[in-house]
């Protein structure tokens, strides 16, 4: 199960690295519009989030408080980037807290224990 965990927390990562870097590129670019890249990376965090939820740890299962912050930021981050991707362009506020968001995410993953 472990071998299971560790490929669900690396596909984990590519995802945030997609929605992270799509935005990112976005942003650069002056054009504030939802990319590909930005919406897969949506999908891949909530459907590995969601597996990674799953008891696969021996014992070591996150605190339910933090599983259930983190889904509920991941289904925030999902619904700004799902139902604004076919706009031609999102307003800045609309965009940079879907980044914030994102950044926030991470940081309850790694700072809350």
């Amino acid at each position: 199960m472990e071998a299971l965990r560790l490929v669900l927390l690396y596909v984990h990562l590519i995802g945030f690295a997609l929605l992270l870097g799509g935005a990112i590129a976005q942003y650069v670019s002056g054009r504030l519009r939802i990319n590909a890249a930005m919406l897969w990376g949506s999908v891949i965090q909530l459907l590995t989030g969601l597996g990674l939820s799953a008891p696969l740890r021996d014992g070591h299962e996150p605190a339910p408080a933090k599983l259930v912050t983190k889904l509920v930021l991941a289904l925030l981050i999902f619904v700004m980037v799902f139902f604004s991707r076919k706009r031609e362009s999102v307003a800045r506020g609309h965009f940079l807290a879907i980044i914030g968001l994102t950044l926030v995410t991470a940081a309850v993953a790694v700072f809350w224990r």
